[in-house]
């Protein structure tokens, strides 16, 4: 495989997981479930993939390891952490799981990028045995790289199996925009939206409204940034398709232990993670882990 794919940047563990290595950082799968509504219950329906560096055996913040890269180098970590998720799901996530994987477009500044980064997750996902089919690729909004050259690949993706979301959606004009044109499978709210609309009857209207305008239109919808048990509450009455957020529970470093564990909630520990807002209620709420949650 070709050095875009990311695997010379990568090594494995002795329980078979996979860490990367870039400059001074290693990086490291973390998994977080998105619940689906069944019957008056939740499920676990898919795992979205996050990346986690450590510098000097320390957590830092996703954010500040993507600060450290260079424009010239963005190409080559997004292979690296792509495929370092691909290896680590095939390994610890269960053989029926969807997976989200977040794709940066602003990487995308000609064709031949886009033709690929599709030949290399090809080539990663047949070498583990992953479907397309089981993959979601979350695409936020590209302000600089080219418009073109993004949509050709989306194309591409879709040709091949792949599903396509569409991730924070808030409703401005950029955001319907991008619904117009990549035409999704399923489209992420933002939290930070959702939440406020949620504050209001008239905010809850609109948000159920927009939820029944995308499933007429056959894409399903997700609630991230859930964090308080009525917010599950007026998700499903939204008739929201999932929801995702600490309240259910938290993103997990990548492990074996999540395979054996089939589809049930992850552990409220995330074995390090840097990251947890203000106020976040424990993950294992008696709520969010009562009689709703079924395997």
């Amino acid at each position: 495989m070709g050095r875009r794919t990311g695997l010379d940047h990568i090594e494995r563990e002795e329980n078979g997981t996979a860490v990367g290595q870039w400059g001074m950082f290693t990086l490291r799968s973390a998994f977080q479930p998105i619940f689906g509504f069944r019957q008056g219950k939740l499920r676990i329906e898919a795992f979205e993939a996050l990346i986690r560096p450590f510098r000097d055996g320390e957590p830092e913040t996703p954010s500040a390891f993507f600060a450290t890269c260079n424009a010239e180098d963005r190409l080559q970590v997004e292979g690296l952490t792509r495929t370092l998720h691909f290896l680590n799901a095939a390994r610890c996530l269960p053989d029926d799981a969807t997976l989200f994987i977040n794709i940066d477009p602003s990487v995308f500044t000609a064709q031949d990028i886009g033709d690929g980064t599709l030949r290399d997750i090809r080539l990663v996902l047949n070498s583990v045995g992953i479907e397309p089919a089981r993959v979601v690729c979350e695409v936020t909004e590209n302000p600089t790289g080219s418009q073109q050259a993004f949509h050709s690949f989306v194309s591409g993706l879709r040709a091949n199996g792949f599903r396509i979301a569409v991730d924070d959606y808030g409703a401005d004009e950029s955001d319907i925009k991008r619904i117009r044109e990549l035409m999704p499978d399923i489209v992420k709210f933002d939290a930070v939206w959702i939440n406020r609309l949620m504050e209001s009857d008239a905010g809850f209207v609109l948000l159920s409204n927009m939820v029944k305008s995308f499933e007429d239109q056959g894409i399903r919808t997700v609630f991230e940034g859930i964090e308080e048990d009525w917010q599950i509450d007026l998700a499903e009455k939204s008739r929201a398709s999932m929801v995702q957020g600490f309240v259910l529970a938290r993103p997990q470093i990548a492990c074996p232990e999540l395979k054996t564990m089939g589809m049930a909630p992850a552990p409220a520990s995330e074995q390090g993670s840097p990251e947890k807002p203000a106020g976040a209620r424990p993950a294992h709420s008696p709520r969010a882990f009562g009689r709703r949650v079924v395997k």
